[in-house]
């Protein structure tokens, strides 16, 4: 892996387990197994430049997860559910340190770092977009997709803030109920709709 590649992964992992903030260059560094210097050699904007980075490759990780949890699910409401489920057990595994590097940035610098909030802006139109086309593929129209993408990725955010501070997986099986049974609603209104 090419140093610049170990430099963003390192800094998106340490972004997931511990913000912006309480990342610094040395101990980014020893994450990359890189030498100081090579971080401003390839990122000559320092640790902003670097955690910008990071969020564009993990939010482009991230969302390539939506096809893989659900396309084994011919019932997309089962499907939801389960992937729900699933990201709660990958974060009790991690010992509650599994959140999503873009949605902790955001919610800690957007108003600091006003360059990191245009870039998780720009991740999140990104998932917007790309969530909408996935559900409107799976059946729903453009609009309640849209729709959806907004409460799956709003309910999972608000998952993983709940999960980590409680301990619990109850933020994700409940988050995982409410979204299937919105899917399915979505599906009945269109449905209705097309039967006139």
């Amino acid at each position: 892996m090419r140093t610049d590649e170990r430099i963003t992964r390192a800094m998106g992992e340490l972004l997931r387990r511990q913000g912006y903030a309480a990342t610094g260059i040395n101990a980014l560094a020893r994450a990359a197994e890189a030498p100081t210097g090579s971080l401003y050699h390839h990122f000559r904007g320092g640790k902003r430049e670097i955690a910008a980075a990071a969020l564009r490759q993990t939010g482009a990780v991230y969302i390539e997860l939506l096809p893989l949890l659900l396309d084994p699910y011919e019932d997309l409401a089962e499907g939801i559910e389960a992937a729900l489920a699933q990201a709660g057990e990958n974060m009790r595994d991690t010992g509650w340190a599994n959140m999503c590097p873009v949605g902790s940035v955001t919610a800690e610098v957007a108003d600091v770092e006003p360059e990191l909030r245009a870039v998780s802006a720009e991740v999140m139109r990104d998932w917007l977009d790309k969530g909408t086309a996935y559900f409107a593929r799976r059946g729903l129209t453009a609009e309640a997709a849209r729709e959806f993408t907004h409460a799956v990725l709003a309910a999972l955010e608000g998952a993983f803030v709940l999960a980590r501070a409680l301990h619990t997986l109850d933020p994700f099986h409940a988050a995982g109920r409410a979204l299937a049974a919105h899917v399915r609603a979505l599906a009945r209104a269109e449905d209705a709709a097309v039967r006139g």
